[in-house]
């Protein structure tokens, strides 16, 4: 059987990104990864986990991304000069300075449109990957985008999400939190274990969820 994975909120530590994927668990092109998003800001190598992003996938990877909050700030900066102080105000800068450059608009046509091109969920059987949540009072959740980035939500009463079991990111959380509810069969799986908040404790770590085990395998950034 295929390996199905998700890695969420890299944040620009490239390190542990590379690490994880080729090294721990040796992603392979008979495998899916999909990435929720936040690739960006807060670390000091963003452009460097977007170069391998895109260099996966043009080498044939099966590779899924899907967008998080500092990508739609960064789309919306480039769009409105009067959204910048948002963005630089959760690290924006960090990105800037990862890519050489001092002006959002000075980012090359290829990042645009990678970071155009990025869906807001994917669904997997019966799985829903997200990068935070989704609208629990639409009767569409899934047309719900600013909530998809920006809100999380322990469990849903949705009637269009009953049966699905939602991964996501966005909030980190310990490791032994994401395993309890692992454990406990949760129909709502966080995995965002605060790789760029190395200095607290119990955060600091990288994780892939491989789907089809539920085996969360981890990297400290070191």
């Amino acid at each position: 059987m295929s390996r199905l994975f998700a890695i969420s909120d890299i944040h620009g530590c490239f390190n542990p990104f590379y690490e994880l994927v080729v090294r721990v668990i040796d992603l392979s092109k008979s495998d899916r990864l999909i990435l929720l998003g936040d690739y960006i800001d807060r670390g000091e190598q963003s452009r460097e986990v977007i170069d391998f992003i895109i260099d996966l996938k043009k080498k044939g990877f099966d590779i899924t991304a899907l967008t998080g909050n500092h990508e739609q700030m960064l789309l919306e900066s480039y769009s409105d000069p009067g959204m910048l102080y948002q963005w630089f105000m959760n690290s924006g800068m960090s990105t800037l300075f990862s890519f050489g450059i001092q002006e959002v608009d000075e980012i090359g046509r290829q990042y645009l449109e990678f970071f155009n091109s990025l869906n807001y969920y994917e669904q997997a059987g019966n799985y829903l990957f997200v990068h935070a949540g989704f609208s629990d009072h639409d009767t569409d959740p899934f047309a719900d985008k600013r909530t998809m980035v920006w809100e999380c939500s322990p469990y849903y009463k949705n009637p269009a999400l009953q049966g699905m079991t939602i991964i996501h990111g966005h909030r980190p959380k310990t490791i032994d939190y994401v395993r309890k509810l692992i454990s406990e069969n949760s129909n709502v799986i966080p995995i965002d274990t605060g790789c760029v908040y190395e200095k607290e404790i119990g955060y600091g770590n990288l994780s892939a969820l491989e789907i089809n085990t539920m085996n969360l395998i981890s990297v400290p950034n070191n």
